[in-house]
């Protein structure tokens, strides 16, 4: 290829490894390796420069419409810093999360971000005992020293209940996801307090927890809900709850919001394209991705910066269904 391009070796190593060069050295460089069909070899370049120039993004479950809009801003920030992002779905069990943990520490990854559902002890191990860069998108234990970004869904459920307050609504149910997450934890937690606030009834029978914050987890919690009571609105722990507990009050022939009141959380696409559109607690899914990645990046450059926490503010978006038309 050198002696294509008509320039030394030296030269075109410079040049296929991103170093400095003359912009006219470098144009004959890509010339020559365009017509020779050269492409570089990344397993040996991640050797010498000791990166892979990739990040990892592990997430429970890459379905989610919420993990979907953080993986687009995970990856706009990092591709615009030259790295390849790869996005793996973990599951809710953090003996897989471990796993790729340690696979990543053997050298396939420069970074990882994780967002997990359950941190257990054995997790926390492996994240303290971890050599990569780490950011964890999500709640961690106090006295865990290693960045994270998370979202505070305790007031962003008390917002939910005092907007439904607000417009007669005293019944309110809870469509949880599984307490024993954190997400799951955090919303039981922000809706006992709001409604202990509010002098509203707190009652098991207008409580129901999903076997997971999925659609079809979320149908089945819905038809026990209302067969064990009859409230008159209900939050639920993210938008595929709502949504599956929309379609099971219309086909009990219940209206949305005139006969129950629906409020989702996460804010994602799937709240405007519901019908009646969705109301939502708006957790900053994409703000909290881009300042995660933003972490990442800068852990990477410099592993011995002080360890960030950064909380993102809950908002509620308010659609029409939980607002009874004039």
């Amino acid at each position: 290829m050198a002696e294509r391009a008509g320039v030394s070796i030296a030269s075109v190593s410079r040049v296929l490894n991103g170093l400095p060069a003359s912009e006219s050295i470098a144009e004959r460089v890509r010339a020559a390796a365009a017509e020779l069909g050269y492409v570089p070899n990344s397993t040996a370049r991640s050797l010498k420069v000791g990166r892979t120039e990739q990040i990892a993004l592990a997430v429970a479950d890459v379905g989610n419409p919420v993990y979907v809009s953080m993986m687009h801003a995970v990856n706009e920030v990092v591709a615009s810093a030259g790295f390849r992002l790869v996005l793996s779905s973990t599951g809710s069990d953090p003996v897989d999360q471990i796993d790729l943990l340690k696979n990543l520490n053997r050298g396939f990854a420069d970074g990882l971000i994780l967002s997990p559902l359950r941190v257990t002890p054995d997790l926390i191990e492996e994240l303290r005992a971890s050599r990569l860069p780490l950011v964890i998108i999500g709640s961690l234990p106090e006295g865990v020293a290693v960045d994270n970004v998370r979202a505070n869904s305790r007031k962003g459920v008390g917002l939910a209940v005092q907007h439904l307050h607000e417009n007669g609504r005293r019944q309110i149910g809870f469509l949880n996801g599984p307490v024993d997450t954190v997400p799951g934890t955090a919303r039981l937690a922000g809706y006992l307090r709001a409604m202990a606030k509010l002098s509203l009834p707190i009652t098991s029978d207008l409580q129901v927890e999903a076997d997971d914050f999925t659609y079809e987890a979320g149908l089945v919690a819905t038809t026990a809900l209302l067969n064990q009571s009859s409230p008159d609105a209900i939050v639920c722990a993210n938008d595929l709850l709502a949504v599956a507990a929309m379609k099971i009050i219309v086909g009990r022939g219940l209206r949305v919001p005139q006969d129950i009141a629906l409020v989702g959380m996460d804010n994602t696409s799937i709240a405007e394209l519901a019908n009646p559109a969705l109301t939502s607690v708006d957790l900053g899914s994409t703000k909290r991705a881009r300042k995660a990645a933003k972490l990442l990046l800068a852990r990477i450059a410099d592993p011995s910066l002080p360890v960030h926490s950064v909380v993102v503010a809950p908002a509620l978006v308010i659609r029409e269904s939980s607002i009874v038309p004039a």
